[in-house]
């Protein structure tokens, strides 16, 4: 049983792909956050890259934009062979200070800003039009009338031109299909004359990125229900895939907690994921890569070792699969295993992974074990995961996830006030956290002869050990500073 579980009644936007009672992807769009692969914009070259055969392109976003050679119009409708356009640098074909139109690829993450081509395309319900694609294709998912297709791209379109030919495309006419190449030209000439209306970079179409998300979701779904609780929404949906039933939840408690997701939403931004029978994941996510480390935990089998390990990878395997998903983890993937001896075990881990990765729409590809039995593995990042989505870098540990101690902070002051030992002060007050107090403390006679001074401690509660040498004085001027902070 398949649902969509949507929650967008306010101002952050979400969705839930539930199958058979799992969670198996969820989706967020916040103003602040949301996707900009698909837009379209008005961009200057800011720098071009020889070394690197790619600009940087002023978007108008935050960010510059990373453009590849390949994919600058000037380079493929370039009338040159392929063997000699790709002798010829990035310099050849585009500027500094030229004027692009460009379409968001992939969205900025960490420091890189975000990707993009200029070979645009613009999607309709049937085709994808491309004004400068100059090729055809045909979705994957269609088998039987690829060449039958395939000779109609090729008669309608003109050779600048480049037509994709999505599944639905099949259920239609040839003159469906040509009106709809029409609509969508008229379309490439509005958004060149309004590009020509702007006088810096900027955006000159923005996608509804959330309603498209689900609706391509709802497309996937065979049968099933789709639980919405914002009526308008659920108006654009109701005709859109007559296999689902579609629900209008106008209850007081939220959606997502009725169907226990905002459960699902924690337990995916945990370091730790827990399996059946004791065994456990530990996920550490960073901008270049993911490790995932599996841990039989209290899982012994009934069995021999070996057969308890092959039981825990299984497990951890299907978990695996379905957390990349959850989690929409992109970029490399390294996957430490518990060590398996015999080659066919390997195997039957592989193809697990393999299984339960078949359904999952973001590309993914799985290179095998290393000498060292990692699996690797990587997934496309098109847009930020769950983490970067919902969470920020923790500002004491910088996100590390590990802080001075107490005891390291402690030798510091240690030795910061062995500097001060010269002193004419008779005393020093300083603010600092308990624990690092409590780690100083068994010394602090020891140290007050080294320095020549009384020290007085101002307690400062943190979750960042720390110490501030707040003020010298006399025994006096500093013992009531103390009493008067206390």
């Amino acid at each position: 049983m398949e649902k969509l579980i949507i929650n967008a009644a306010s101002r952050e936007k979400r969705f839930a792909f539930v199958r058979n009672n799992t969670v198996e992807k969820i989706i967020f769009d916040r103003p602040e956050q949301q996707s900009l692969v698909g837009n379209i914009y008005y961009g200057t070259v800011t720098k071009v890259l020889p070394g690197m055969n790619a600009a940087f392109i002023d978007i108008g976003e935050e960010k510059n934009a990373y453009l590849h050679r390949d994919v600058l119009p000037s380079y493929v409708l370039s009338p040159e062979r392929s063997i000699d356009k790709e002798k010829k640098s990035v310099s050849a074909f585009v500027h500094q200070g030229e004027k692009l139109l460009v379409q968001v690829e992939k969205d900025a993450t960490g420091t890189k800003g975000p990707r993009v081509t200029g070979i645009i395309e613009i999607t309709g319900t049937n085709i994808i039009y491309m004004p400068q694609g100059r090729y055809v294709a045909v979705s994957k998912k269609i088998i039987h009338e690829k060449e039958y297709l395939r000779r109609i791209g090729m008669v309608l379109k003109t050779e600048e031109e480049g037509i994709i030919f999505r599944t639905s495309s099949t259920s239609v006419s040839e003159s469906e299909i040509e009106e709809e190449l029409t609509t969508l030209r008229q379309v490439a000439i509005e958004l060149k004359e309004k590009s020509a209306g702007l006088k810096k970079p900027g955006v000159i179409f923005q996608k509804d990125t959330f309603t498209e998300m689900v609706i391509d979701s709802m497309m996937q779904m065979f049968e099933g229900e789709v639980i919405v609780d914002d009526l308008s929404l659920k108006k654009v949906l109701d005709s859109r895939n007559p296999n689902l039933k579609i629900t209008y939840y106008n209850g007081k408690e939220n959606i997502f907690t009725v169907h226990r997701i905002e459960h699902e939403i924690d337990k995916a931004l945990k370091r730790i994921v827990w399996l059946d029978k004791g065994a456990y994941l530990i996920f550490d996510e960073t901008e270049a890569l993911t490790v995932i480390d599996v841990n039989t935990g209290k899982f012994s089998g009934k069995h021999d070792y070996q057969d308890t390990v092959v039981k825990t990878n299984t497990l951890a395997a299907i978990e695996i699969a379905r957390q990349l998903k959850l989690r929409d983890i992109g970029g490399i993937v390294l996957i430490d295993f518990i060590d398996m001896k015999n080659e066919k075990d390997k195997r039957s881990i592989l193809e697990t992974i393999e299984s339960e990765l078949q359904n999952d729409k973001t590309v993914t590809k799985i290179m095998g074990f290393t000498s060292l039995g990692i699996l690797q593995l990587t997934r496309k990042k098109t847009k930020v995961s769950l983490s970067e989505a919902l969470q920020v870098k923790c500002p004491v540990c910088d996100g590390t996830g590990r802080i001075i101690s107490a005891e390291t902070m402690a030798f510091r002051l240690e030795r910061e006030l062995l500097e001060h030992r010269n002193s004419d002060a008779e005393a020093v007050l300083i603010e600092t956290t308990n624990e690092v107090k409590e780690a100083i403390l068994p010394h602090i006679e020891m140290v007050e002869e080294w320095i020549h001074m009384k020290v007085y401690f101002s307690i400062q509660p943190s979750p960042h050990h720390h110490y501030v040498l707040k003020q010298f004085g006399n025994h006096e001027e500093i013992a009531q500073k103390a009493g008067e902070l206390y």
